[in-house]
């Protein structure tokens, strides 16, 4: 049932383009093993060895401490609909803040959205798909706009004390160098 692939190939790359969320797991040395769920069309195919993802303020920032430390980060993405699919993207992660010369080009990717934070770029290692028989079947309703509004009403000084506040370190103590390098 599951099948290898050496790169994103035309099939999953339409079929990554389908989905409305999905999955990243990554863990440091030692600690936690963080899986957080993505969505609100912050995915992006750049070829066919490298992904990347807007990624928003949330509670934590676990992923980038975690690649900071290790690097390691898998992508998950499993269908919802009629035809089932799991795939997972194997890879080392990068961290691109709005300073870094590589943000303007990345950026440009993306829609914008309130609470930007920084954009994770994957080189893909290893690209796996199984069957996903076992996912139940759901219909996309709509986007939620609750982190939209949060991150408008907070406003762009808001959203800088709430990094300060939550987000400048992971929570088993690990750098995420939000702020500074």
């Amino acid at each position: 049932m599951a099948k290898f692939y050496s790169d994103l190939n035309a099939f999953l790359q339409d079929f990554i383009k389908k989905q409305k969320v999905f999955f990243t797991g990554t863990a440091p040395r030692q600690g936690r093993i963080n899986l957080s769920p993505k969505g609100m069309n912050t995915f992006r195919c750049i070829d066919r060895q490298t992904v990347a993802y807007l990624d928003l303020t949330g509670s934590g920032n676990e992923t980038a401490a975690h690649l900071q430390d290790d690097g390691r980060i898998t992508i998950m993405f499993c269908s919802f609909s009629e035809q089932p699919l799991i795939l997972r993207l194997y890879g080392q992660g990068q961290v691109i803040h709005p300073r870094d010369r590589e943000w303007p080009t990345l950026y440009s990717l993306f829609d914008p959205l309130p609470g930007e934070r920084q954009i994770v770029v994957v080189d893909i290692k290893s690209i796996q798909t199984s069957c996903g028989y076992g996912v139940p079947l759901y219909e996309f309703k709509e986007e939620r706009q609750t982190l939209v509004e949060w991150a408008d009403k907070k406003g762009e000084q808001g959203i800088y004390d709430y990094w300060e506040a939550k987000n400048l370190k992971s929570i088993d103590g690990l750098p995420t160098n939000l702020l500074s390098d």
